[in-house]
């Protein structure tokens, strides 16, 4: 998952096109919308969605994941130190995710030698209420 170096460091004038840029088509399928990013930090909005979901309502763990991946690899764009992609995330589903917009942010905690540590919290837009949390490494 290369950004282009004309890219780097993303910024939040840059974000969407690099948004649009680097990820595969199925990833903006999921429809993750209003980028915020700083140093180090990144937040999308992941709005509701028929074709995300379960015939229960809830939307599926694996979109939750994916979108946390690509939340976090924003705020990991955001660094000097280009990312040669996810090598582990490790992600908490602590209630249903139904019937709302969802806030995925995402930090970057600490860099090593050759990997750098992140963590991700999904919530409810409307009452903020923690849907998942996740861990992530990426490699350098």
């Amino acid at each position: 998952m290369a950004v282009p170096s004309h890219s780097f460091p993303v910024t939040n004038a840059t974000a969407n096109a690099v948004y649009e840029e680097v990820f595969a088509p199925w990833v903006k399928d999921m429809g993750l919308c209003e980028f915020n990013v700083s140093h180090a930090r990144a937040s999308a909005r992941l709005p509701q969605n028929p074709a995300l979901k379960f015939s229960s309502g809830a939307v599926c763990g694996q979109v939750i994941m994916s979108a946390i991946d690509t939340v976090v690899s924003m705020a990991m764009f955001t660094t000097d130190r280009p990312t040669k992609g996810t090598i582990y995330q490790h992600t908490h589903f602590l209630r249903p995710a139904m019937n709302d917009d969802f806030l995925i942010q995402a930090t970057v905690l600490r860099f090593g030698k050759a990997t750098a540590f992140a963590e991700a919290k999904v919530s409810f837009v409307s009452s903020g209420e923690l849907v998942a949390h996740a861990t992530a490494e990426f490699a350098f």
